[in-house]
Parts: structure tokens; sequence; C-alpha cells
């Protein structure tokens, strides 16, 4: 194996400017807001110095930013030795990182805009403690021979026994052909923007931005011209509000077609691929058998069209900055057209949904009783505050025991064999799978009134990101909470 020491592209110090200067956009806003827009140029005026000096330490961090990612640059060089990726960097402190190519678990790809100019990937190397949603390694931006050669170097070091690796060298076997899954149509993308949160993502957004920039809107003009819509005519009124919603509908749209774009799955031996994205286009490839559960989750909008987002719980792999290791597999599909690629994903599971053991009717208190812990303050707070009309509040109560009711309604679990699946619901339902050799606790719990009641609940939790994935199965029988822990310990 070479010890040719190898450069990133000269691109890599843009790209790292423009990921620091990204990072610090809000920093950046917010001292330009608190000092009211004024910068005064006027060395000679006595309020030179205090207006100016907000601007004077935003001008020293960019230029900061913009000399580190060219030292990073600069000093970024990595190399195969002894069956390992080598990488160091640094001009005063030197880093380095060694990781052996067995313990490397997959190579994530990612195309951002100035990787598309210039054909050049970002690729990210993943192994099996890459738990903080960090990748081990990281070369910002090599061509894409460059990064074939990293993968053909770890192929070959995965290859050689102890033997071979001192004689000859691997021939690299031709890569094997890839099966597409499933691959999103426009028609799902429109679907998965309408359904999603992203809609209430967007407006949250804009009140962020108004109340940023409260005291330069006009709120006393603006008042006076709505309350003119609503007494001349209540039709003008809602017509502007379905306009505002329709203009957050079409943002989500197109947050949604750049995010999810030739949104594709496809299977490669025994790798999973998944690509999307369209201004950024990213490739993550997770092993199967690092797969630690499968989540189906249903908001109430998709559980009306019998439509679900199907998603991965991961011990390794996963879209940068991604640190619990969930990831969406499919992220708005039939669940009758899901079950076909799910089977031949993942033959060990039963994605046929049994009768579940739910819980029993003495229970469904405890489903709306920690509800009422914080709403009944609120109703008096705002009963007192606000009275007469603040005793409308108490209408909160009707949706909470109805969610309640419906919370008890979804939860249950079954087991068979070696699996357990856990359904459970705050507001979107949730079906947890997972096999027994996949989970690595299971407690049960009691707090003081469920023993009263002989119920409790059981919790699993399987190895995802720092603290693991959990699914929660509450306020069953007593003898149900034993069952899975006796499941668990035979």
């Amino acid at each position: 194996m070479s010890n040719e020491k190898y450069k990133l592209h000269p691109v890599t110090a843009i790209i790292n400017v423009v990921k620091a200067l990204k990072d610090l956009l809000i920093p950046i806003v917010i001292i330009i807001v608190a000092n009211g827009f004024n910068f005064n140029l006027d060395y000679r005026s006595e309020t030179f110095f205090s207006e100016m000096i907000p601007l004077f330490i935003l001008v020293i961090v960019v230029f900061g930013t913009m000399v580190s990612g060219l030292i990073k640059w600069w000093t970024f060089v990595y190399w195969y030795e002894d069956s390992e990726l080598r990488v160091e960097y640094g001009l005063f402190v030197k880093k380095k990182r060694y990781i052996p190519f067995d313990r490397i678990q997959n190579l994530n790809y990612k195309e951002g805009i100035f990787h598309r100019l210039f054909k050049l990937v970002q690729v990210q190397v993943e192994t099996a403690g890459s738990k903080s949603g960090k990748p081990e390694a990281e070369l910002t931006a090599v061509t894409r021979a460059a990064a074939d050669d990293v993968e053909i170097q770890m192929k070959k070091a995965k290859q050689k026994t102890p033997i071979e690796s001192e004689l000859m060298e691997v021939v690299e076997e031709e890569e094997a052909p890839s099966t597409i899954l499933h691959k999103m149509k426009v028609p799902e993308l429109l679907l998965l923007a309408s359904t999603s949160s992203g809609i209430g993502v967007v407006l949250a957004g804009v009140f962020a931005v108004f109340s940023q920039f409260a005291e330069f809107i006009p709120f006393d003009a603006i008042y006076d011209e709505v309350a003119f819509l609503m007494e001349y005519s209540f039709i003008a009124a809602m017509i502007l509000i379905a306009l505002a919603l329709m203009v957050a509908w079409i943002i989500s749209v197109g947050i949604t077609f750049l995010n999810y774009y030739n949104f594709t799955v496809s299977k490669q031996q025994n790798r999973l691929i998944i690509t999307r994205g369209l201004i950024e286009k990213k490739r993550v490839t997770i092993p199967l058998n690092r797969v630690q559960a499968i989540k189906l989750v249903e908001n109430p909008f998709q559980q009306m069209l019998g439509l679900a987002s199907i998603a991965v719980e991961s011990a390794g792999g996963g879209f940068s900055g991604e640190a619990d290791k969930k990831i969406i597999l499919f992220p708005l599909i039939a669940k009758k057209e899901a079950l076909k690629p799910l089977a031949e994903l993942f033959p060990e599971y039963d994605f046929h949904l049994s009768e579940a053991i739910q819980p029993p009717k003495k229970a469904l208190p405890f489903f709306y009783r920690i509800d009422f812990i914080w709403l009944v303050p609120l109703i008096a707070a705002i009963s007192y505050f606000f009275y007469p009309f603040g005793l409308l509040s108490l209408l909160l109560v009707l949706p909470i025991l109805l969610l309640g009711r419906w919370q008890f309604k979804t939860t249950g679990y079954t087991i068979e064999g070696q699996q357990i699946t856990i359904v459970s619901r705050m507001i979107s339902r949730v079906t947890f799978f997972a096999l027994k050799k996949r989970v690595q606790v299971t407690q049960g719990s009691q707090t003081y009134f469920q023993k009263r009641r002989k119920i409790g609940s059981a919790k699993i939790i399987v190895m995802s990101g720092m603290a693991g994935a959990s699914a929660t199965v509450r306020h069953i029988d007593q003898k149900e909470v034993e069952k899975i822990l006796t499941w668990y310990e035979y």
C-alpha cells in the first residue's frame, strides 16, 4: 500500500469558509439587528467607536474564519499505510487520525453546489464508533477518481488475509449491480409536503422572522387595514388567510422537492444505498447487518390516507449531522406497497401486524392524567387573568380526553418468536419493530399509582446514536410487563 500523501482539491478552502460563515449567519444577523442597522462611517463623529464596535468584531470574526478555512485546506493531507486511512491537518497543533480499513463500516458521499460545478465529491468515513452524528474522517472535496480509490483501497485491505497481505495484492472484484427497490415520484413529493409538518415549520419560521423585525413592521397600519377588511368583507379576509396558507404550502413543497428530489432506495449485496437531493446530492450507505430496528410512523393525515413514513435505526451510518442515526428509508409510501420492499430487505422481520395486546380498561385514566398536571394550572391562570373570556379555556379538557382515549386505543405490543412489535402514539402513530438479538436493554417500570392498579410500563432500547433508540408500551397489565422481561431473559 503506497505511502504517497494526497491533498484535497483547492475548492475545499472555499467550502470551508462558506460552511463556517453559514454557521455564523445567525450571530451576524443578531449583531446587525442589535446595532439597529446603524453603521457610522464618519470617524470624526463622537458615536463612531460605539456604533462601529459590533462591525469591527464582526469583521475580525469573519476574517478569522476565512483564515482558519484556508489553513485547514493547506495543511490537510491523507494517505494509505499499514491497511489504514491516515489523516493529518493543523498548523500549530497537528491533529492525526488513523482509521483501520477493517473498522470502516461505509463511505458516504455528498455533492454540494461547489462539488457539482467542479465534478468533485465529499467523502465521509463512518465506523462502528461513529455515534455522535459526525464521521470519523471527512475528505471535503476530492475528485471522483480519488473517492473511488479510497473505496478500492478499503476493499483490498478487507479482502487480504494476514499471509496474503505480505505476498500479493488482491485484484479488485467487479462491482456488484444494485437493485432499485423504491424511487419517489413527483406526486409523492407533493403529497409528502402536504401531509408532513413542513407547512407548520414554514409558518413558525415566518413568525420568527417577524418577531426579529417587529419594530420595523407597521403593525398599526396593518391592523387598521385588517379591521377595514373584516368590516367590509369577511370573505376577503378568508381569501387572504387562504393565500397565506397557499404560500406556506408552496414553500414547503419547494423545500421538500429540494431535499427529497430523486429519492432512491437500492440494494447492493448486503448494503442499503439511499440517494437524494437536487442542489445538494447525498448518498448514504448502510450495511444491513447494522440496522437495529425499523420504525413506521403515521401522522393523522397519513393514517387516514393509508400512508406512512418508514425509518431505520442504525448503529452506524447516516447523513452528516444526524446524531440519532435515524435514517429515513421511505419518506412517504402506501403501507400496502411497503410490505414487499421491507420483506426483501429484512427477511427476518414479520411486518404483518397481528392483534396486539392492549392496556386494560382500568389504565385509561393514566393516558390523560399527566396532561391534567399542566393543563389545570394553565386553565386556572387563563380564566383568572382573562375573565370572563378566559373561561373558554375549559374547552381544552375535551381534546385532552379524546387524545388520551386515542392513545389508549392505539397502544399495544406483540411478541412473535424473536421479534417484538410495539405500537404507541403521542400525536402520530409509531410502530417499532425489533429483534431480540438487537435489543440492548429491556426494562419495566411501575409508579406508586400504577402499582395500586397492578399495571406498569415496559421499554426496550436498541443501539442507535449516543443514547440509543427506544420504544415504550405504557400502562399495560403487570403480568404483560413480566412477560416482556421474561421473553428477553430467555
